[in-house]
């Protein structure tokens, strides 16, 4: 009996022998780049923190932990490697398939997001922390706070509500 030796081939991580030469398809571009971050902050921080360490309350409770994308266990993959996750999630972990059956530039993106996560800088990070979703209190205490601190300043208006999108 003939045994498939290909190590990718692993229901544990969802990996197929041919994700793992696929490459980017989208050019990397600093616009890419900073939309990814953006999309990265609103769907993927929740679980692996802006950062990329997985050191947030669900990251650290997930089974197995959400990993530090930063370190060489993920930066070593490859890019069609990394997009098949995102795009096809591993199973019995808290990785969902983000991938739709469309043309999936947004996954392509990530992948380049996470290669620069080694390299984050603090001000990105910031940037980031703005864009990361609220829950309803959250988004109340932020409206109480900006009314109280424009409550001397003739003309001012509420914040408008952020615009929030999908994977």
């Amino acid at each position: 009996m003939g045994r498939n030796n290909c190590r990718e081939n692993n229901p544990q991580h969802g990996r197929t022998c041919g994700s793992k030469r696929l490459k980017n398809p989208i050019p990397n571009t600093p616009d890419n780049l900073a939309e990814a971050r953006a999309h990265f902050a609103d769907h993927c921080a929740t679980c692996h923190a802006n950062n990329g360490s997985g050191d947030t309350e669900i990251g650290k409770n997930l089974y197995p932990k959400a990993p530090d994308m930063r370190l060489p266990q993920t930066q070593h993959l490859t890019d069609g490697e990394l997009y098949y996750t995102i795009h096809n999630g591993i199973r019995l972990t808290g990785m969902p398939a983000w991938g739709t059956a469309e043309k999936d530039e947004d996954s392509w993106k990530l992948v380049f997001f996470i290669r620069h996560l080694p390299k984050l800088t603090p001000a990105e990070e910031r940037e980031m922390e703005e864009l990361n979703p609220k829950g309803p209190g959250e988004k109340q205490e932020e409206l109480k706070e900006e009314q109280f601190l424009n409550e001397g300043q003739s003309g001012s208006q509420a914040p408008k509500p952020r615009k929030q999108g999908n994977h």
